[in-house]
This record gives structure tokens, C-alpha cells and sequence, in this order.
């Protein structure tokens, strides 16, 4: 098997690790275990088990920004463009719940851990960034403007997904997950206004 395959098959098995049993338990030893390799073939494909889980953070960010962006459709409509993207990521919540939930865990295991504070920065900045680029992009095609800074208009939806994506982990709500989402988009309108030609 290629370095490279060896090292993908690794990193999906940390996942399934992580989602089944949590991150703590996802040591060097159960990873190799799940995806029946050696843990020679570990070190042979990382340096550390820090550089495993800034990966594992990388690939599952990239993965559920990916799947926002391949489903935007951009309206002349702001609010159509702004819940496209919104459902969108919703969707993909709803589907891989466990997936979201390794973030959370990654998330908190990095900032009380010495060492891996990098690891929960980049997920955020690859988070922001791509909130960012969506409203910017779902301004241009409808015309409008925001009257607010983009960057902290991406961090209040991301903030606010983030406190949906954790309540409905504990309660399962679809429906009010998705009537709260109806409400951001609302209230991100408030903060649009038509573009001034240039």
C-alpha cells in the first residue's frame, strides 16, 4: 500500500474512533487497531499523534466547508443565498452528528492541552473564512452590501451555528434548529442594504 493511502486509511480510522468512543480514547495504539496496521506504519505516516488530530480537524473542517460551498446556489434573492448555505450546512450536521460532535471534542481537548492550541485556531479560521467568502459572495450576485464588517458578520453565524449544532446534539430538535436558522438569516438581512454602483 502507497505512504499516501496508508496515511488516509489511518486518519478515516481516527474518525470512526473518535465518533464511536470519543477523542480521548482515540490513542495511537486504537487507531492502528481499527484500521489493522502496525504501529510502526503510525509513525511511519505521522510525527505524532498532535499532527494526527490537526488533521483529523483539517480534513472533517474542509469536508463539511466543501459540502456548504457544492451546495450554494447563488439568488439575486440575499435571503434565498443566505439559507441555501445555511440548510446546507444543516444538512450535513443532521447526517454525520458524530462527526460534529469529534469538532466540539477536538475543539476543547486542544485548548486544555498544551501543544495543540494551533490545532483548534485553524479549524476556526478555515470556519470563518469560508462564512466569510459565502457572504461575500451571496452579496455579489444580489446586489447588496453589508453594513457590517464581513469577518464579524461570519463569526456571529458561526458562533450562533455553533450553540444550535451543540443544543440539538442534546435534544434532537430538528424543527426549532431549523426555525432559529430562519431567524439569522433574518436578522443578517437587517445588516444588508443595496449596493451603491460603482
Amino acid at each position: 500500500m502507497a505512504a499516501s493511502d496508508r496515511r488516509a486509511e489511518l486518519l478515516e480510522a481516527a474518525i470512526r474512533v473518535m465518533a464511536r468512543d470519543g477523542v480521548a480514547k482515540a490513542t495511537t495504539r486504537a487507531v492502528v487497531t481499527e484500521a489493522g496496521m502496525t504501529l510502526g506504519a503510525f509513525h511511519y505516516c505521522f510525527e505524532s499523534r498532535a499532527q494526527l488530530l490537526e488533521l483529523v480537524t483539517e480534513t472533517l473542517t474542509e469536508r463539511y466547508v466543501a459540502e456548504v460551498r457544492g451546495l450554494f446556489a447563488p439568488h439575486k434573492d440575499i435571503r434565498d443565498s443566505v439559507l441555501d448555505s445555511l440548510h446546507a450546512f444543516w444538512k450535513g450536521f443532521e447526517a454525520n452528528p458524530g462527526e460534529h460532535q469529534i469538532s466540539y471534542e477536538l475543539t476543547q481537548y486542544a485548548l486544555r492541552n498544551p501543544g495543540f492550541e494551533d490545532v483548534a485556531r485553524k479549524q476556526y479560521e478555515i470556519f470563518l473564512r469560508a462564512f466569510a467568502s459565502l457572504l461575500e459572495l451571496a452579496a455579489d450576485n444580489a446586489g447588496i452590501e453589508w453594513t457590517e464588517p464581513v469577518p464579524v458578520l461570519a463569526r456571529y453565524v458561526q458562533s450562533t451555528i455553533d450553540g444550535l449544532n451543540m443544543i440539538w446534539l442534546v435534544d434532537r430538535n430538528s424543527a426549532d434548529g431549523r426555525a432559529a436558522l430562519e431567524l439569522l438569516a433574518d436578522h443578517l438581512l437587517l445588516h444588508a442594504r443595496p449596493g451603491t454602483a460603482t
